[in-house]
């Protein structure tokens, strides 16, 4: 009696690759500096300036730690020899706070300073509720010799209190939902309750007439904050996502990219993909394509 042999369906790691960047290409500049500087040169070109972001987080290795300082100091010289307008956004997580509190400094440090030669905003990124008391002490330390700008996620309950804490120093805020996994403790979990939250915090950083980001998609809250808008507001929105509304809104207010780019742009995708159904279709399509 024969052996019956059972092959398994062969599996080209490259060719999905190239079939899932496709994709990633909808909100991902590309893998390097300079096509993240050809990206931020076409947000200018349509009026909006660009904040750009080399993709990474958590990370546990000095030597990496080490190359992503010198990636961003490179593409603030970058930005600044084409003539780009816009910004960096950091966080704190890839220079290092894993790794120590101190040694995170030390590296925001040598990226401010290069940010001030240049003339540069620098932001700083959220990122999980364990590091937000660290990331907002270390952005504290920058401000009082740098121009800088720390997101704070609507959706952590303490919030409130981390924004009434940063406009006694007259911190810049970038206001955002929030996408990390949190308990309950410490998160809200409806849509409704984080809405509700984005609007209470926004009205708060209205009524301190301090420069602020509203960074959202949702067309609720992006009217709430046009029917407030007082002169010292920008719109914040993602590479790739509304931009039928960006278009809108760039007209009459100041609009600003969020570019991403790397070899880290996997996980940052499929968060996009997780986000709404539209973006399951295109990477169906893409995958059938």
């Amino acid at each position: 009696m024969k052996t019956q042999t059972i092959h398994s369906p062969s599996y080209d790691s490259g060719l999905m690759e190239r079939l899932l960047f496709r994709v990633a290409k909808k909100w991902v500049a590309g893998y390097s500096a300079n096509d993240a500087i050809s990206a931020a040169a076409e947000s200018n070109a349509k009026g909006m300036s660009a904040i750009i972001n080399f993709l990474g987080e958590d990370t546990t290795n000095a030597e990496q730690v080490s190359l992503a300082v010198s990636e961003y100091a490179r593409l603030m010289g970058l930005m600044q020899e084409k003539g780009v307008r816009g910004c960096v956004s950091v966080k704190p997580t890839q220079l290092g706070l894993v790794l120590g509190y101190d040694f995170c400094l030390q590296n925001f440090r040598k990226l401010a300073d290069k940010a001030k030669s240049l003339g540069q905003f620098l932001w700083i990124d959220m990122e999980s509720v364990k590091f937000t008391e660290d990331t907002i002490t270390i952005y504290l330390e920058l401000l009082k010799q740098y121009r800088v700008g720390i997101a704070v996620q609507a959706y952590l309950k303490r919030s409130g209190g981390d924004i009434l804490h940063i406009l006694e120093y007259g911190g810049a805020i970038r206001l955002v939902k929030g996408a990390y996994h949190e308990l309950a403790e410490h998160a809200f979990a409806s849509r409704e309750e984080v809405d509700q939250s984005y609007l209470h915090l926004m009205d708060m950083l209205f009524e301190a007439g301090n420069f602020f980001a509203v960074a959202t998609h949702d067309s609720k809250l992006i009217n709430a904050a046009v029917a407030r808008y007082n002169g010292k507001v920008e719109f914040q929105m993602l590479k790739g996502i509304r931009d039928d509304l960006k278009a809108d809104l760039v007209s009459k207010f100041p609009v600003a990219e969020y570019i991403p780019y790397g070899n880290q742009w996997l996980p940052y995708s499929v968060r996009r993909i997780r986000e709404r159904k539209r973006n399951l279709i295109l990477l169906a399509r893409s995958l059938v394509g």
